[in-house]
């Protein structure tokens, strides 16, 4: 995604305006130099700047020079960078030949380019050239959100492509809510860090289904769709308890539920860039994790904003009860003392049916919460997950329930005197 310009970009001066400017060497070296031309090691940058900017005798006065490049080297950094696309040598000499820093069977943690990144490997679905790639990357890369990973660019090689995101401190969401070394101890006691977590997650899907992808970042947007909501794909950050969704693209960059297509000369403003079309292939088996595949999603195989919703209301339901999408209980009742398979959004429904929501909600939150606004966030996670899409709500309505819902709840701890802002520690107990 290119940099904009600096509105008094390389202006050229008038005699009197030189003369002036004689005078005030400093202020000239900051005005005169735009974003793209801010690059010392670039030998067309200066050599540009100096016959555009003769009359300031721009080379003249080296500390002008330097004092310029460091402002903008500060304003550098709260700009949008151009995504990359690297090369698999690139991949490889950054993880060392895949076998440093390897996160699992398929991802690594790297230094790409002076970046601490997270490399992604997924398969192709259907093929991907270069200029291909480069035009996903440059629509999904207008898109900024402080609860989504950033995506720093991508590789293709034979079947596979390669996602680089930036990393991130933190934990998964599930880690968080089920702690390995001991089931009694969660990061997330405060019923207050929750709601913001459920906050952050509703306003970053809400970005992704409509804003994502355009130009002015409201309204408009391509309709992307994530593919990948659950809780181990979202980051809790360290210490702000922050949430962060990762994988923002990956759909779309592998080929799973949209197409890049070129815009038609004329069909709409020029620069606007490429659009995202959904394809209308319905054999695109697409990938899932049991417990957050909606019904219509496990039939068709196609990806929708409300299949995103279903999952997005799992997610809701682990965060208030802390459960696992699905589990194993024991049942006694048949006699044969056997396992029977429990979902998250079974126990949850026969909690709001039997009235006992209260006992159902997270024992480690010590029923340290509003009662109404845990009522409240129960049934809109089981409005998220009904069975017919077409009844489920859109993400900006969910967005709206959970922002007043977290206002709420802070209120209420802020009336009780209960801390809201604190840093804790993730290292397992």
């Amino acid at each position: 995604m290119c940099r904009s310009r600096k509105s008094a970009d390389a202006i050229q001066p008038t005699t009197s305006a030189a003369a002036a400017a004689a005078a005030r060497p400093s202020k000239s070296s900051r005005t005169s130099k735009s974003y793209h031309s801010s690059n010392p090691s670039n030998p067309s940058s200066s050599s540009s700047a100096s016959l555009n900017l003769n009359s300031y005798s721009y080379n003249s006065n080296s500390s002008s020079l330097s004092a310029g490049q460091q402002s903008l080297s500060r304003i550098k950094q709260f700009l949008p960078e151009t995504p990359l696309i690297y090369t698999l040598p690139d991949l490889r000499l950054a993880t060392g030949n895949f076998l440093a820093g390897r996160l699992s069977s398929s991802s690594w943690r790297c230094a790409l380019r002076g970046r601490d990144a997270v490399v992604f490997q997924r398969r192709l679905k259907r093929p991907l050239d270069g200029p291909k790639l480069g035009r996903r990357l440059s629509a999904i890369t207008k898109s900024h959100h402080s609860s989504l990973v950033k995506v720093l660019g991508a590789a293709v090689a034979g079947n596979y492509v390669y996602l680089a995101y930036e990393f991130v401190e933190g934990a998964n969401l599930s880690d968080c809510l089920r702690n390995k070394v001991n089931r009694a101890f969660t990061v997330l006691s405060s019923w207050v860090t929750r709601m913001q977590i459920a906050a952050d997650l509703a306003h970053g899907l809400d970005y992704i289904h409509h804003c994502a992808g355009s130009a002015t970042g409201a309204g408009g947007g391509s309709g992307f769709v994530h593919n990948h909501i659950k809780s181990s794909s979202i980051i809790v950050t360290e210490p702000s308890l922050n949430a962060r969704i990762c994988h923002f693209g990956t759909a779309d960059l592998c080929g799973e539920a949209a197409e890049v297509v070129e815009e038609e000369e004329g069909a709409s403003e020029p620069g606007s860039g490429p659009t995202l079309k959904r394809t209308s292939s319905r054999g695109v088996k697409l990938e899932g994790t049991r417990g957050y595949m909606s019904p219509e999603y496990l039939v068709t195989g196609v990806a929708t904003q409300k299949s995103d919703v279903f999952a997005f209301g799992v997610v809701i339901l682990e965060l208030l009860s802390g459960e696992e999408p699905l589990r194993y209980c024991f049942d006694g009742e048949d006699g044969g003392g056997g396992y029977r398979r429990m979902s998250v959004i079974d126990s949850a429904r026969e909690a709001v049916e039997g009235g006992k929501v209260r006992r159902w909600v997270d024992i480690r939150l010590k029923d340290s919460y509003p009662e109404e606004v845990a009522e409240r966030m129960v049934s809109l996670g089981l409005e998220c997950v009904e069975e017919e899409a077409e009844r489920r709500p859109d993400m900006s309505q969910v967005s709206a329930v959970i922002s007043k819902l977290y206002l709420d709840s802070k209120a209420w701890a802020e009336k009780f005197g209960l801390p809201v802002d604190f840093s804790v520690s993730m290292a397992p107990r």
